[in-house]
């Protein structure tokens, strides 16, 4: 038996972490300090630091850091739009970082050698764990049971526990492998393992109702934005976890924001995950609308490519690296005129936008109309056409001598409505 004086494990109270405790102290030596890290998960706290204790920890914490997580996490990936995989809305890529951070501290508090998680040897979460708790304690040894015990499966979990009569936080025909936080649901494994297989729906979702079982009514929401931050809903100024949970019962309660996705995972292999993200979904979709008002066409295109990096950082693990530190300093300054106000139409699992406005919105009427102004000359898209198409009209002149076995002409044919013809040199 290994001897560690004290580990922190990162406790959900669900079935993982539940044959942690007594394998940890089957096979070490130690005092186990569970810390559970609330970043919005529906759990009844009372119930999970006493099954921890129960089940053989020496105590039990549990860390609010919602706040944290909305404010810190949440809104950086929200303002640089990142995704994963054009679907993703990186729910537990989001909170993985902070939960290791919230570990290394309990480990510095406590004076623990080690810090223990329920990621299994298959998944992303051991990365983002891992890499967490390496950014700041490189010291502290960090064990995985499910990459080194004997259970191979959740069936063997649920055998395990059932030997031991601790009892299994769950049922047997409900045995998806699950994440929530305010932020999301994830459900994999089961029926879910199969691609050809629909998803079951009906008893799967937690958050969502089916879209077909949604309202015959569609719901409006007001959505305000303060520098690309959400600031308020139907115009009553919200703090980010209050507007977070707001979204998430209107949008659950019109099936919005459902994802069945088959992803690449860090590891190498494709799985297949169905997520909830009602509220999360909105709002990319709000944010979105107010950027293509707010910002100019090259900051919008090379965001849209920041915000593609940031989603392969964020899903990787790399949250706390000079790379993703870079690109969110990036983003800040796109944000500093992303203020305003999105209205958006909720119906039967879609959202569709119903209206935008902001101060700092760069559509501009009187250019935009079919109606001529003062700053829009129809005549000038000619030259403007000739410059920008300059490579273009070289390459076919090009094309043309060449087919006719010739050299390349030296002067430009006449332009439409142009009696003058202009050599290529000027």
């Amino acid at each position: 038996m290994e001897q560690t004086k004290k580990i922190v494990l990162a406790y959900s109270g669900g079935l993982d972490t539940t044959v942690i405790i007594p394998w940890l102290k089957e096979h070490y030596d130690c005092a186990i300090v569970a810390v559970c890290v609330d970043v919005g998960q529906e759990a009844d706290w009372d119930t999970i630091t006493r099954r921890a204790t129960d089940t053989g920890a020496d105590s039990c914490h549990v860390a609010d850091v919602k706040q944290e997580y909305v404010e810190h996490y949440v809104w950086p990936a929200l303002k640089a739009n990142a995704r994963y995989e054009d679907k993703y809305l990186l729910g537990t890529s989001t909170a993985r970082p902070l939960i290791a951070k919230v570990l290394v501290d309990y480990a510095r508090k406590e004076g623990a050698s080690a810090i223990a998680h329920g990621a299994t040897g298959k998944g992303n979460d051991q990365v983002r764990f891992d890499l967490g708790i390496m950014a700041f304690a490189p010291d502290l040894e960090i064990i995985a049971p499910w990459r080194t015990w004997e259970l191979q499966s959740r069936e063997a979990e649920i055998e395990y526990l059932e030997k031991r009569h601790i009892p299994v936080p769950m049922k047997k025909q409900d045995s998806y492998s699950r994440d929530d936080n305010l932020w999301h649901i994830s459900h994999e494994g089961l029926e879910l393992e199969d691609p050809a297989t629909e998803p079951s729906l009906e008893r799967m979702l937690k958050m969502t109702v089916l879209p077909e079982k949604a309202p015959d009514k569609p719901e409006y929401v007001e959505i305000t934005f303060a520098q690309g931050i959400p600031v308020g809903l139907n115009g009553t100024t919200l703090k980010g976890v209050d507007l977070i949970q707001a979204l998430n019962q209107r949008g659950g309660a019109h099936g919005v924001g459902l994802v069945d996705l088959v992803e690449n995972r860090v590891v190498g292999m494709k799985s297949r995950g169905v997520y909830e993200t009602p509220g999360g979904s909105i709002l990319y979709y709000a944010h979105q609308e107010l950027e293509h008002i707010c910002l100019d066409r090259q900051t919008y295109a090379f965001k849209q490519q920041v915000g593609l990096k940031m989603g392969e950082l964020i899903y990787g693990g790399l949250w706390f690296t000079p790379l993703r530190e870079a690109l969110s300093a990036f983003v800040e300054v796109t944000q500093k005129t992303v203020t305003g106000t999105v209205r958006l139409k909720l119906y039967k699992g879609s959202i569709s936008a119903a209206g935008v406005s902001s101060p700092y919105s760069l559509y501009n009427p009187s250019i935009a109309s079919f109606t001529t102004g003062d700053l829009y000359h129809h005549g000038d898209a000619q030259g403007f056409i000739r410059l920008y198409g300059l490579p273009v009209l070289v390459r076919s002149l090009m094309e043309q001598a060449q087919a006719q076995g010739g050299s390349l002409p030296q002067r430009d044919p006449p332009v439409q409505g142009d009696p003058k013809s202009t050599g290529l040199a000027g």
